[in-house]
């Protein structure tokens, strides 16, 4: 019988994630300022990760890989979708990853608005008691 294939019966890429980073990188065409703009970090974050002075979170490396064009399990295992050749798949890749932040602004943003309405009728309700309560001493 044989064994269950798994995601680590794949050939591993042996490069370190900072190295996988740096590959996927230049394979997008992006400097190292240009990956940082887009995901709004200083250039020198981008530097200590392709160096391996530090690793990315988990909340950016989602956002690198999309960026990228990679999966977040070749860029920290070097297992799976490796950087893409084909450009228009780099910008299909940008332009999920813009609008997956995008909803996730906006839902933020409703949460808000949400807290603030509740806010404002809380307020207006303390108004409304205090004027009857004044009303009623007259």
């Amino acid at each position: 019988m044989s064994e269950p294939e798994s995601m680590w019966s794949e050939t591993r890429d042996m490069d370190s994630i900072g190295g996988r980073i740096r590959r996927a990188r230049e394979a997008a065409n992006f400097s190292g300022a240009q990956l940082a703009r887009r995901l709004g970090i200083k250039t020198a974050t981008v530097t200590a990760w392709e160096t391996g002075r530090s690793e990315p979170r988990a909340n950016r490396l989602t956002m690198l890989a999309g960026f990228l064009a990679v999966s977040p399990t070749w860029l920290l295992y070097g297992v799976g979708g490796a950087p893409a050749d084909e450009p228009m798949t780099t910008e299909l890749s940008l332009i999920a990853a813009s609008l997956k932040n995008l909803r996730d602004t906006h839902e933020r943003t409703g949460e808000a608005l949400d807290r603030l309405e509740e806010q404002i009728g809380r307020l207006a309700q303390a108004a409304r008691s205090q004027a009857d309560e004044a009303a009623g001493h007259s």
